[in-house]
C-alpha cells in the first residue's frame, strides 16, 4: 500500500515536472524604467497615455510588463541620481523626457531609451539622425523650437500694439540658453522688446509677475519646460490675476485657464513613447527606430480667459484655433 501511495506520488510529480521546468524557464516580466522630470500628480493624464501606447503593442502594467518610476519633482540636479538608480536596478528599457533622457543616456550605452524632447534630439546628442538614430535611444520630437517665431507671432495677433515681451524660462534646464537664443532671434524678427523672467521654483513666480508689471510687458511666453508644465493651473491664475496675456507651448496650459496654448500634443507623443517602448520589448533595436516627428500643432484659445483678460479674439485667429475653450 506504501509502495503504491509512493509510485503515485512519483508518477504525478513526474507528470508535473515539465509544467514546473517551463516555468522556470520562461524569461521574467520585463521592467520599464520610467524616469521624469516632473511630478507624478501633474503627469498623470501623460502616463496614461504612455500605458495606451504600451497597450497598443499588447502590454498591459502588471500582465506582462512591469513599471518603476522615478521622479525628479522639478528638480533637475536629481536626474543623474535616478538614472544611476534605474540602471542598477537592471531595467530592461528607460521612458524618459528631454532632459532626464540626457541623464540616463550619460550612464548607459546598452539599456534602450525612448524619449520624449521638444528640442532637437541630435543637438541635444541623444541620436546621430532622425531617420537613423544609431545607438540605444530613439524617441518622439514634439515641435517646440520650430513653433518659437510662430507662438510670438500669435502674441503680436492678439495684442497688436505690443512692443515688450517676457519670456518665461528655467534657468536650471539644461536647454534653457537653446530656448532663450530661439526666442531672442524671433523677437528681433518681429521687431520687439524681449525680456527673459527666470523661475525655477514657485517661490520665483511672485517676482517674475512683478518684473512682468514693472516692465509694462505686454504679453508673457512661457518656455517649454517640465516644471512649467506640472505649474500649468498656477501660471494660469497668476496670468489672469496680473491681467497679462500669457501663451505657452502645451494644451495643459489652456485647459487650466491659460489665455492661449500653441504646440505639438504631450499625450500623443507619451502615446507614442509607450509604442516605441513596446516595440523593442518585443525585439525591435532603437537603432533601426527613426525619431518620430510631431507633424500637426495644436492652437488651443481659452475665450472665458480672454473675455476676462477683456481681448477681443480676432475671428480670423478663432477660426484658426483647433479648439476654442468657453
Amino acid at each position: 500500500m506504501r509502495r503504491r501511495v509512493f509510485l503515485g506520488f512519483v508518477g504525478g510529480a513526474m507528470a508535473t515536472w515539465p509544467a514546473v521546468v517551463a516555468r522556470a524557464q520562461q524569461s521574467p516580466m520585463p521592467v520599464i524604467g520610467f524616469l521624469n522630470a516632473a511630478s507624478p500628480d501633474s503627469y498623470a493624464h501623460l502616463v496614461r497615455a504612455f500605458h495606451q501606447g504600451l497597450s497598443d503593442v499588447g502590454y498591459v502594467e502588471g500582465r506582462n510588463v512591469a513599471i518603476e518610476y522615478r521622479w525628479a519633482e522639478g528638480r533637475y540636479d536629481r536626474l543623474p541620481a535616478l538614472a544611476s538608480d534605474l540602471i542598477q536596478r537592471q531595467v530592461t528599457l528607460i521612458a524618459a523626457n528631454s532632459a532626464a533622457a540626457v541623464a540616463a543616456k550619460a550612464v548607459t550605452s546598452t539599456i534602450p531609451i525612448v524619449f520624449d524632447t521638444g528640442f532637437d534630439p541630435v543637438e541635444l546628442g541623444l541620436v546621430a539622425s532622425l531617420n537613423r538614430p544609431g545607438g540605444n535611444l530613439t524617441g518622439v520630437s514634439n515641435l517646440n523650437v520650430e513653433l518659437v517665431p510662430k507662438r510670438l507671432e500669435l502674441a503680436r495677433e492678439l495684442v497688436p500694439s505690443a512692443t515688450v515681451i517676457a519670456l518665461l524660462v528655467n534657468p536650471t534646464n539644461p536647454n534653457a540658453k537653446s530656448l532663450l537664443t530661439g526666442y531672442q532671434a524671433a523677437a528681433r524678427t518681429f521687431g520687439l522688446e524681449l525680456h527673459a523672467l527666470p523661475a525655477s521654483n514657485e517661490r520665483d513666480f511672485d517676482t517674475v509677475f512683478s518684473a512682468l508689471i514693472q516692465m509694462r510687458a505686454s504679453a508673457l511666453v512661457i518656455g517649454a519646460d517640465t516644471f512649467f508644465i506640472s505649474r500649468s493651473g498656477q501660471l494660469a491664475a497668476l496670468a489672469l490675476h496680473h491681467a497679462v496675456p500669457a501663451i505657452f507651448q502645451y494644451r495643459e496650459f489652456a485647459a487650466a485657464g491659460g489665455l492661449m496654448s500653441y504646440g505639438g500634443s504631450l499625450a500623443d507623443a507619451y502615446r507614442q513613447v509607450g509604442i516605441y517602448a513596446g516595440r523593442i520589448l518585443k525585439g525591435e533595436k532603437p537603432a533601426d527606430l527613426p525619431v518620430q516627428q510631431s507633424t500637426k500643432a495644436e492652437l488651443i484659445i481659452n475665450l472665458k480667459t480672454a473675455k476676462a483678460l477683456k481681448i477681443l479674439v480676432p475671428p480670423a485667429l478663432l477660426a484658426r484655433a483647433d479648439e476654442v475653450i468657453e
